[in-house]
């Protein structure tokens, strides 16, 4: 008869072992082989004359037409003048997101006095609000900036906004019964219920600031890589396109690379984003 007096067993918890490393590392190379795979077919294409260089260049081409930029250094001109000004769009716009997603998501009078206008906003396509943007600012910098900030002010609003109510209100009970301040609640139990919409947002964000930013460098400017582009527009130069293109594609991929950096920093504690993690 065993010992009802003994103690519990006890329970380690699993920890992932060298099989499952090398499971993650493995799908880590296999996420990379259909790209490596369409950019090798699309030099051999190019190569063999399969592909027009007027239609598509070789990537070794793009590469080229890269490398003679940097060493010019027009490339990093046109690149750091594009980062400053959706820089400067992300943090204008995002702040008045927080605050205004903030604001509508605690308090039923700001939704009603704000909310409606906002959505009604919203709805506006991004374009339809070009020449109106254009008589306000000009086609200076501060256009530029106002198209970036808008874009990203909705997602981060919105997300925001459904993050703070969708936190349990049992919990906001349980803090205003144990005698926790505002300030508590506010970092206990508000932003980490709210972080991963939150993130959701910013990451939503991200690709609309640089969506409208190639909208923006569209007007009179002679700077940034949407002027290259549209620069090489003009002369058929599909080297340079398609090196701004790719441009976009590595600025955006090392921006969701920050979120989720962001999201294994501040949610680490939530059981979905640390299996994501592992």
């Amino acid at each position: 008869m065993s010992d009802l007096t003994s103690s519990p067993p006890r329970y380690v918890a699993s920890t992932p072992g060298r099989s499952g490393l090398s499971k993650a590392a493995l799908y880590r190379w296999l996420s990379w082989i259909v790209p490596a795979l369409v950019v090798l077919i699309w030099e051999a294409a190019a190569r063999l004359g399969l592909i027009a260089p007027q239609v598509l260049p070789a990537p070794s081409r793009v590469v080229e037409t890269a490398f003679d930029m940097a060493r010019s250094g027009d490339l990093f001109v046109h690149l750091g003048v594009s980062l400053l000004r959706a820089a400067a769009g992300f943090v204008i716009g995002g702040a008045l997101g927080l605050v205004l997603g903030i604001l509508v998501g605690f308090s039923p009078l700001a939704q009603a006095l704000l909310d409606r206008s906002i959505q009604m906003v919203r709805a506006v396509p991004f374009l339809a609000m070009l020449p109106l943007v254009i008589v306000w600012f000009g086609v200076g910098e501060i256009a530029k900036i106002f198209l970036v900030s808008l874009a990203v002010l909705f997602p981060i609003y919105i997300n925001t906004m459904l993050g703070i109510r969708q936190i349990d209100s049992k919990l906001m009970e349980l803090a205003k019964v144990v005698g926790l301040g505002w300030a508590a609640i506010v970092r206990r139990i508000i932003l980490p219920g709210a972080m991963p919409s939150i993130l959701t947002g910013v990451r939503y964000a991200l690709a609309h600031a640089w969506l409208a930013l190639v909208i923006a460098e569209t007007l009179a400017t002679t700077k940034g890589i949407g002027f290259l582009a549209m620069d090489a527009r003009e002369f058929l130069n599909t080297n340079v396109i398609l090196l701004t293109m790719i441009i976009y594609a590595i600025i955006g991929v090392a921006a969701d690379t920050l979120v989720r950096l962001l999201e294994a920093r501040f949610l680490s504690w939530h059981a979905n984003y640390a299996k994501g993690a592992r």
